[in-house]
């Protein structure tokens, strides 16, 4: 870069060469960084990645060193994928640059490597750079491109090395379930691991037996107040262990099992005196923790905020991306959300620090800055996630941001300035307290000092087993050792071991990122895949597998336990790590793994020629013939089928293992679905192409149906009987509720499609029928002939039973607009007849007609 072009980027006014082209994945962020760049330079979005694999086939040559071909991702409804190609590709020819500025991570080196084979002319005339920033602020923009450089072909490798992993597994794999159990199935190198993590924990839990142990408690009173409890902790030599199994054990532990013993303890030792043994005062000190790395993001979004992995990163996107901060513009709040880094710039941390001795004082701030260490793989080129300015307070940002965004905004601020803070202290004091052959313990702890904790206190996942120290913020009396205590009582308390408990979000991708599964861009990933493939469910915040899920997790761990274990997986990350750090060749990497994969997929095509299994046995019984039901799959995924088929051809969808899931965020306990409206029996939930619906289980007789809600709309109501007959048939006709709003039809439908429509008074000029309120598919309200298809006689704007002063039509129409008002028309293009309408009650009030002529 020139001289002249980096004296101009550092400049405030910050305008260089003449139109240069900036590609960045997405609108809101092309948006912000617009704003920074000024009128010199066209800032483009490629909507994400604009090449893949092909979606029809391999797209890997294996005996050709694994060479991938890459295709222009085809149109979509909800994407022109061509169009946006296009549009870069003339922008970037007319364009005297071309800066590259996907995310700074593998998928956006991918995209802008991409990016640079589809759109760059090929003559080669123009330079192409990279440019990356960890944060969306004026001076991160300006650093960028002040040093810009060119795509790293080793992030690239490792991008490539993994989507081609990626294709292999699924490819590969995929169709042996498909011919085995049946249903358009999928297995995924990562995603088939966690499913295994979640139907493990299940059986752990199956296989759990409980174990009774007992505490005991007493409950003393010294020379100076307050009274306080101490637990038995040892008895004789042994040291007493809560919630374990006898196998557990050590020689020098042992546990209170049964009621006999709990009972022969309590009434050996309320015959003993209670006298102090030691007591032991030290001075501990909490610090704080680093600041939020993604998965620990997640994790404590789910916990405190109540945040699924995947909204917890939408969030975070749009905070990244661009904020509108009203008179500043659209401005990045926090650094890159995809991170497994806690370094933090220099910079930033004076400003941490610089905020915190202003606002909380000296004894808040540390003598020199806290510094963390990182995990050992962990990418130190990312920082941390931290807010871009600190001064930017939760609080001041409170009317700027949405409920979601202020809330994840407000942990990330918490967190990080708290990470800058002094640790907290507490005086810690325990008392060891004789009685005979028993040893009790009290343990109590004072704030001496809150440090960060004044600021951000990190919550936890579960609740604490009993015998953690769950007391550890109370006060104990001041005694001395020697001092007799008065015992006021001696309380048993019984316990029961219990299970594991089963994974939620936040402990799942704990789980997957201690075993080193997955990378902060695929958690969230994991979390949806597993769960819209219908292999895990989220039941109160809890990850239950599937029937099918159970089935294809054993199915794949008959032939492919070696690809699919944590320890193998954790292993192919830190092989993408080496690609990524250019000590691993790519190819080299597939060679390795494929050698192994295609062994095992030998095996298993081999295996599932005696082990194909059409359907699933449930604990579910048919409610039409009393026959057990069995999961089978279809086109729409799973379902529940009679066992007795094809004598009972009974179905219904699998329910979740309670009744319905409070959605997300949602207050209420879910209602009772109502009965059949028509025949009065109970309705079933199915699947069908457009999604989940209830429908009659006295179909065939009983073809009724009921839509059911999605997302936070409210669910439609049943149909409701109105006192009229229907002219076609006889039947009742009901109001009901449909796409455009409310409408009456037959009772007796899909049989009778009478639907009675809304007339306007107005004949047709066609045909002398009724002119009906339509709507159309976009829900635009138009007016036409009741009697279509028979005439097709139809009118955008409303018909009126008045006819042309003009031309002698035999109708007017009628429209609002905001610049005329409303006025009447002749309905014949070539009569120029128009005039205004009035009010009808302003035209009273008046004295005046209800129509003048317009304008």
């Amino acid at each position: 870069m020139s001289e002249r072009l980096r004296a101009e980027i550092a400049s405030d006014y910050f305008f260089p060469m003449s139109k240069n082209l900036v590609i960045v994945e997405s609108p809101a962020k092309a948006k912000t960084i617009n704003k920074y760049l000024g009128q010199d330079y066209t800032v483009l979005a490629s909507i994400g990645h604009i090449k893949d694999l092909p979606a029809k086939e391999l797209g890997v040559d294996v005996e050709n060193n694994f060479e991938p071909t890459y295709e222009v991702i085809p149109d979509t409804k909800k994407r022109n994928n061509k169009k946006i190609v296009s549009d870069l590709k003339k922008a970037a020819k007319a364009s005297e640059a071309i800066f590259l500025a996907a995310d700074p991570d593998r998928e956006g080196e991918a995209i802008c490597q991409h990016l640079a084979e589809e759109i760059v002319p090929k003559k080669g005339d123009k330079p192409v750079f990279r440019v990356m920033f960890n944060e969306i602020t004026r001076n991160a923009i300006k650093d960028a491109f002040i040093e810009p450089k060119q795509i790293d072909r080793n992030l690239v490798n490792a991008q490539q090395a993994r989507r081609v992993l990626d294709r292999l597994v699924g490819y590969k794999v995929s169709p042996i379930l498909w011919k085995s159990i049946g249903g358009k199935l999928s297995a995924g190198r990562v995603q088939t691991v966690a499913v295994r993590l979640v139907v493990e924990r299940e059986r752990e839990i199956e296989a759990f037996v409980k174990t009774e142990y007992w505490s005991i408690v007493a409950d003393l009173a010294a020379a100076l107040p307050p009274n306080f409890e101490a637990k038995l902790a040892r008895i004789d030599d042994k040291t007493v262990k809560t919630g374990k199994f006898d196998e557990d054990l050590k020689a020098n532990e042992t546990h209170v099992k049964t009621t006999d013993e709990a009972s022969a303890i309590v009434a050996e030792a309320e015959k003993e005196s209670f006298i102090v043994e030691s007591v032991t005062r030290k001075e501990r000190k909490r610090n704080p923790t680093p600041p939020f790395i993604t998965s620990k993001l997640q994790q404590e979004a789910a916990r405190k905020l109540g945040f699924s992995v995947k909204r917890t990163m939408t969030t975070a996107q749009k905070l990244y991306e661009g904020i509108d901060l009203g008179t500043e513009g659209l401005t990045g709040l926090i650094t890159y959300m995809r991170t497994d880094s806690v370094r933090v710039s220099d910079a930033a941390i004076e400003n941490a620090r610089g905020y915190i001795g202003k606002q909380y004082g000296e004894s808040y701030l540390p003598g020199k800055a806290n510094t963390y260490k990182g995990k050992k793989d962990a990418q130190d080129a990312h920082e941390a996630i931290r807010p871009t300015d600190v001064n930017r307070t939760p609080d001041d940002m409170s009317a700027l941001l949405g409920p979601d965004e202020l809330k994840l905004y407000r942990l990330i601020w918490q967190r990080f300035v708290a990470s800058q803070m002094t640790p907290a202290v507490f005086d810690q004091t325990t008392i060891d307290i004789k009685a005979g052959r028993f040893t009790f313990r009290a343990t109590g702890s004072v704030q001496k000092f809150d440090g960060f904790l004044k600021v951000y206190q990190e919550g936890r996942d579960d609740k604490p087993q009993d015998g953690e120290d769950d007391d550890a913020e109370r006060t104990l009396p001041a005694v001395s050792e020697g001092e007799q205590l008065k015992l006021n009582g001696i309380t048993p308390n019984q316990h029961f071991t219990e299970p594991p408990p089963r994974y939620s979000e936040a402990t799942l991708v704990k789980a997957l990122e201690e075993k080193g599964i997955g990378r902060p861009s695929t958690y969230a990933a994991i979390m949806t895949t597993i769960q819209d493939r219908e292999y895990v469910e989220k039941i109160e915040g809890r990850f239950h597998p599937t029937p099918l899920g159970t089935t294809v997790n054993d199915l794949l761990l008959e032939s492919f336990d070696d690809i699919f274990n944590a320890e193998y997986t954790a292993r192919m990350e830190l092989a993408l790590d080496d690609i990524e750090d250019g000590k691993l060749d790519w190819r080299n990497a597939l060679r390795g793994f494929y050698d192994k994969f295609s062994k095992d997929l030998e095996h298993a095509v081999e295996n599932i020629k005696n082990k194909k299994q059409t359907s699933i046995p449930t604990d579910e019984v048919c409610e039409k013939c009393g026959a057990g039901m069995v999961i089978k799959f279809g086109r729409f995924g799973q379902f529940l089928a009679c066992s007795n088929y094809p004598e009972c051809k009974n179905t219904r969808e699998v329910a979740s293992k309670r009744s319905s899931e409070k959605a997300e965020g949602e207050a209420g306990e879910a209602e009772a679905v109502p009965p059949c409206e028509l025949c009065g029996r109970e309705m079933a939930l199915k699947k069908g192409r457009f999604g989940p619906f209830y429908g009659c289980t006295g179909y065939p007789e009983c073809k009724n149906i009921r839509k059911i809600a999605k997302g936070d709309q409210k669910p439609a109501p049943p149909p409701e009987p109105i006192n009229e007959i229907c002219p076609k048939d006889g039947g009742q006709l009901v109001r009901r509720q449909g796409r455009f709003g409310e409408f009456i039809s037959c009772s007796n439908y899909p049989k009778c499609d009478y639907i009675k429509r809304e007339t306007i008074g107005v004949a047709c000029p066609k045909c002398g029928g009724d002119i009906a309120v339509k709507k159309s598919k976009r829900g635009k309200t138009f007016y036409g002939c009741a009697n279509y298809p028979k005439c097709d006689e139809v009118f955008w704007d409303k018909p009126i039973a008045e006819p042309c002063p003009q031309c002698s039509a035999p109708l007017t129409l009628e429209k609002t607009t905001k610049k005329e008002g409303t006025v009447r028309y002749c309905k014949n293009e070539a009569c120029d007849y128009k005039i205004s309408v009035v009010d009808t009650s302003e035209a009273a009030d008046a004295g005046a007609d209800t129509a003048a002529p317009a304008a």
